[in-house]
């Protein structure tokens, strides 16, 4: 493991580096009004929520570290204490990045990258309407960075007084994850679009932690870390249920791998009964990690649990 200290690396250098590990970043796309009512259109990737009640995100426009400029954005938001946040779409991401070029701030961002005005209900900055997903904001705080070592940051505190979603991305009262089709940003010139999503749900009592899993599960060979803290989530450890060793008629399974090829460890798990080599845990735990792979945890604790009883 390499150690790198800040003050070793030039600015661009302990830029790229700072972003390359803190991603992926939501972005906000953020539009605010002059005092002479020139819109501003501009994507940050210093960007997160921090409070709820009431709603708080936060922007990070910086003084421009080469030139001294500081960001229209930033002075936009200072002197009328209003903007808008747009959440971007894979659909939008190459219209957005036309946004980003050192435009003169008379020029409409808008017109640029060929971007809908929407009207506001709560401040004057329109938003987005291509986007599925944005917030009217008012400023709170504005927090300067370290301006005694030279610091170029800036932490804008935002207010949410306003939030505006598209219908097709509800589901059930929610917004669907999938339906808004986000891109966060990476390191360098880098994005990923959030289509690979799943769930990981914190347990909603105190588990058993790793520690108080059995040393033969624990310390397993097949298992990885996310397959061991899966099975670290319940409250107690499990005791044998004689049901799940009841198998429906109709299985004809006479090769492990097949099946676990497959994707079906109940079928797997019968072909290794069948085997009478029950000695080889390691197909047993094999099993149980495809269990784990489909949700079924239960079903993995009790395929584990054979291992005890042979």
């Amino acid at each position: 493991m390499r150690t790198i200290l800040p003050s070793d690396l030039s600015h661009r250098d302990r830029h790229q580096l700072l972003l390359s590990g803190v991603s992926p970043r939501p972005i906000a796309f953020v539009t605010s009004v002059d005092a002479e009512g020139n819109v501003n259109l501009s994507p940050f990737s210093f960007f997160n929520a921090y409070a709820s009640n009431p709603p708080i995100v936060a922007i990070g426009p910086a003084i421009a570290a080469k030139t001294g400029r500081a960001k229209h954005t930033w002075l936009n938001i200072l002197a009328t204490r209003e903007c808008t946040i747009s959440a971007v779409s894979h659909s939008m991401v190459h219209a957005m990045n036309l946004t980003a070029a050192d435009y003169p701030n008379e020029v409409d961002e808008y017109l640029k990258a060929g971007f809908t005005k929407r009207e506001s209900v709560k401040v004057s900055p329109p938003s987005v309407a291509e986007s599925p997903y944005s917030m009217e904001c008012i400023l709170m705080e504005n927090i300067e960075l370290r301006r005694d070592i030279g610091g170029n940051g800036n932490l804008m505190l935002l207010e949410v007084v306003a939030f505006h979603v598209a219908e097709s991305v509800m589901r059930n009262e929610r917004v669907d994850p999938r339906a808004l089709d986000l891109v966060g940003r990476m390191g360098g010139a880098y994005y990923t679009r959030t289509q690979d999503i799943f769930e990981a749900n914190q347990p909603p009592h105190i588990p058993i932690g790793m520690d108080g899993l059995p040393e033969h599960i624990r310390t397993s060979s097949v298992l990885t870390g996310n397959d061991l803290a899966r099975l670290a989530y319940i409250h107690t450890l499990p005791a044998v249920d004689p049901a799940f060793m009841h198998f429906e008629e109709a299985v004809m399974a006479d090769s492990l791998e097949i099946e676990l090829a497959m994707f079906r460890p109940k079928n797997a798990l019968y072909a290794w009964l069948q085997t009478g080599n029950r000695s080889n845990v390691t197909e047993l735990h094999r099993i149980a990690q495809v269990f784990i792979a489909q949700g079924k945890v239960e079903e993995a604790w009790q395929t584990l649990l054979m291992q005890n009883s042979e």
